[in-house]
């Protein structure tokens, strides 16, 4: 496998070379201008919105609240943040809209609405809308004038998205369209439909419905598990007619829209959840050093500390992978608009390069989430589970996550379809690697290598070994079943589990590397300490990944040679996690708060 360090990796690459730690963004490398966007933003929330939680919450009671408070939010620009200047915007680099998306990612069901309004809401018109319709519509989209849905499920095809039955014939002039959507968020307060539905039977195609076109109605709100505050309806088409110019892109090219739409989507869910699981710690570590049990605060005890750290731990991870690859798309759309690309085009061929680690991203932020307001309840206790305290509803708020932007599942199999896609077109080598690793195997290993020293040494060490065993079982499974794998999902979910922990783990490391060399290792010690802790679990995890992959399709000695590679390649030193992991909740605890 090639080691060669690369500052501008391809998607995927990350399999197959090294990125710089230097080359690497980071969450500490936000500037200025970005920390104001973040500051006045926070301030706006915690005035504005987090004291009217349970109100939102109510919003049968008080259906207004959520758009009112969008509208106020578009005051300060940050519904136009990321919109081009000539439609009202400014233009933020995506750097910046990560910064912002994490701390709006702390409001519950305020966050899910912002989020239907400024991604899937807006971004189809301003990557696939002519000049007409962005005119029309992304000065109100920004300002707040004008609200938006997207309206992709219906009953029957929910993952099998293009399998909508939803029609429009053209009739003269106008499109006359028929059909059911469901589970569309806004639905309630929008004045836009991006509605999706198929042009003489199999061209799947995107058109713009405004609030009050004749024949356009919804159903109620849906009583939900959670993000209560969040209006989601059914949106019904019987015979509504739109002017031919309201098409959105071209007839038949409707899943390009919903599919590089959901790539940003993706990203932003994950950055938006992280700002969430940041929250949650900092609710339980102010709640465990509060709560009094056997005359002692409960943050004193291992039990307690351990949920605390592995809570951080997991959120540092995410933290990492996130901004890691913020700077990837970042870079990669400057490069695109000095190759002469519009800024919107760059972002949009960027988020597309770097789909694979978009549905990782996915994945990983929705699970922290999941973890750690679980660990959150359980450190309230029997308080946890009542409505008078906040935990309880970020406990059903997240488990939506997993299912929005396309479940966890279609994300891992996309992920490795995705890669091992590219691996066909000969837009990145894989099997050439693969192969290298397989000859490998059979070579004594090497016992020699005594280290440079470094502190993340073993842990980089462990990460560059992982990824040749997850070459190595997706080289052969690849090789078993040809163009079949796809069938075999579970084994791409065992080995989308191994790329999720391999990346996940290499940008932790990274992060922490830059650290280092920044501010020494005293300054570090607790990011060092849950980088090994991430490695150590990452290794454990990409074991049991390999070996329930290669168990599924290799037989007698070809299992046993492939079982020791797995049992070689994710090897990691015996290590004391319990004291690295009393070591994070400590600055927790003292701090009262997440403070990495």
């Amino acid at each position: 496998m090639s080691t060669e360090r690369n500052n501008n990796l391809k998607g995927g690459e990350f399999l197959i070379k090294e990125q710089t730690a230097q080359s690497t963004f980071i969450p500490e490398q936000v500037n200025e201008e970005q920390k104001m966007f973040r500051d006045m933003t926070r301030d706006f929330l915690e005035k504005e919105v987090t004291p009217l939680r349970e109100k939102i919450d109510k919003q049968l009671e008080n259906p207004d609240l959520v758009p009112e408070l969008m509208h106020k939010i578009a005051e300060l620009g940050i519904l136009s943040a990321a919109l081009p200047e000539e439609f009202g915007g400014m233009s933020v680099d995506f750097n910046t809209e990560s910064v912002l998306s994490e701390e709006l990612g702390k409001t519950q069901s305020f966050s899910v609405a912002l989020a239907a309004h400024m991604g899937i809401g807006t971004l189809p018109i301003l990557y696939y809308g002519t000049e007409e319709q962005k005119k029309k519509y992304l000065p109100g989209l920004g300002d707040g004038t004008i609200k938006a849905s997207y309206c992709l499920t219906e009953p029957d095809s929910g993952s099998d998205a293009l399998a909508a039955k939803s029609k429009a014939v053209l009739d003269g002039d106008e499109w006359v369209i028929n059909g059911q959507k469901m589970w569309i968020t806004n639905a309630g307060f929008a004045d836009l439909f991006t509605v999706f539905a198929q042009v003489d039977g199999d061209k799947f195609t995107a058109f713009i419905i405004e609030k009050g076109t004749p024949g356009l109605s919804l159903g109620d709100e849906e009583v939900k598990l959670g993000i209560k505050g969040s209006s989601t309806r059914q949106v019904f088409l019987d015979n509504v007619r739109v002017p031919k110019s309201n098409l959105l892109g071209e007839i038949g090219k409707g899943h390009k829209i919903a599919f590089n739409v959901l790539n940003i989507g993706r990203y932003k869910l994950c950055a938006m959840v992280m700002g969430g699981s940041k929250k949650s710690i900092d609710i339980a570590t102010n709640y465990a050093n509060e709560r009094k049990q056997f005359g002692v605060a409960i943050s004193s005890f291992g039990a307690i500390q351990h949920k605390l750290a592995e809570m951080a731990i997991k959120t540092y991870a995410t933290d990492s992978a996130t901004y890691r690859v913020s700077g990837l798309i970042t870079d990669k759309i400057a490069e695109l608009v000095a190759e002469g690309k519009t800024k919107v085009e760059g972002k949009l061929i960027a988020a597309e390069e770097y789909s694979i680690e978009c549905a990782l991203l996915k994945i990983l932020g929705s699970e922290t989430l999941d973890y750690v307001v679980d660990e959150a309840v359980q450190i309230f206790g029997g308080t946890g589970y009542s409505e008078e305290y906040p935990v309880a509803s970020m406990y059903r708020d997240a488990r939506i996550n997993r299912i929005f932007e396309g479940t966890n599942e279609i994300n891992r199999m996309l992920a490795v379809g995705q890669l091992l896609k590219k691996a066909m077109k000969g837009e990145i080598d894989l099997m050439g690697p693969a192969m290298k690793i397989q000859e490998e195997l059979m070579e004594i290993p090497d016992f020699g290598d005594d280290g440079d020293g470094s502190p993340l040494y073993e842990d980089k060490k462990a990460v560059r070994q992982a990824k040749k065993a997850i070459l190595m079982a997706a080289g052969a499974a690849a090789q078993k079943y040809m163009m079949e794998l796809e069938k075999q999902q579970e084994i791409l979910m065992n080995l989308a589990d191994m790329a999720l922990d391999v990346f996940t783990a290499e940008s932790t490391i990274l992060r922490t590397e830059k650290l280092i060399e920044q501010q020494g290792e005293e300054g570090t010690a607790g990011q060092i300490a849950m980088t090994k802790c991430y490695v150590n679990d990452a290794m454990e995890r990409c074991y049991l990944s390999g070996k329930h992959a290669i168990s599924a399709f290799a037989k007698d000695d070809m299992l046993v040679m492939m079982h020791m590679g797995i049992k070689r390649f994710t090897k990691y030193p015996l290590t004391d996690t319990i004291a690295l992991r009393r070591k994070v909740a400590a600055l927790l605890i003292a701090e009262n708060k997440y403070c990495f």
